[in-house]
């Protein structure tokens, strides 16, 4: 199965990105709105991890910029009734660690702002990934729990922002301020905030 992928974006599409690797093989990768958002103009490098789903009539390939993103969407897939178009429409609205606090809490209200997700569907979801979150590892449960507002989660949104390709002098500053300004802010929706305001300083 094919677990990471390194390349050139050749296009980037509504749903999906067309990665050229070294080899000259070209792999279209599923991705949600908010990664295809972020992704670099067409020739430049991306470094995806990716998880295969193989259909009887179809291979396809979802892409994520972390580990953690990978390995929460296998564990969404795993739930009964909800596919991957599902899985990806929920780590679109919460990061990895924005979810496991919504399943450790079992907020199901919170869980049906995915488009999609009522709320019988939103406490299936939670019964369901309760255990399997706690066991993806424990580094990623170490994350899932740190305490919110605390310096992981400065360290983690400023890591998300690097891998998508800003420089720590440039964004570090402004992450702080969103920061300080509302310091109950998970990692993801930090980088959001940091994304919208150098967007709108760009603008101006």
């Amino acid at each position: 199965m094919i677990g990471y992928l390194q390349g050139t974006i050749i296009e980037v599409r509504s749903t999906s990105c067309l990665l050229l690797t070294p080899g000259g093989v070209g792999y279209t990768v599923q991705a949600s709105g908010p990664v295809l958002e972020r992704l670099p103009e067409p020739g430049q490098d991306l470094s995806l991890y990716v998880h295969t789903v193989v259909r009887e009539d179809a291979l396809e390939l979802y892409g994520f910029p972390s580990r953690a993103e990978q390995e929460t969407f296998a564990q969404l897939i795993a739930v009964s009734k909800l596919g991957p178009k599902t899985a990806l429409a929920i780590l679109a609205v919460f990061d990895p660690r924005e979810l496991s606090q919504v399943v450790q809490t079992e907020d199901a209200q919170t869980l049906t702002r995915v488009p999609g997700i009522g709320p019988k569907s939103a406490k299936r979801v939670i019964w369901e990934l309760k255990d399997k979150l706690q066991a993806v590892s424990p580094d990623f449960q170490a994350r899932a729990t740190a305490s919110p507002g605390g310096q992981s989660i400065f360290a983690d949104a400023l890591a998300g922002l690097v891998h998508l390709g800003y420089s720590e002098s440039e964004v570090r500053h402004v992450l702080g301020s969103v920061l300080e300004e509302e310091p109950e802010m998970m990692a993801g929706e930090a980088i959001r905030a940091v994304l919208k305001r150098m967007a709108g300083a760009g603008e101006g």
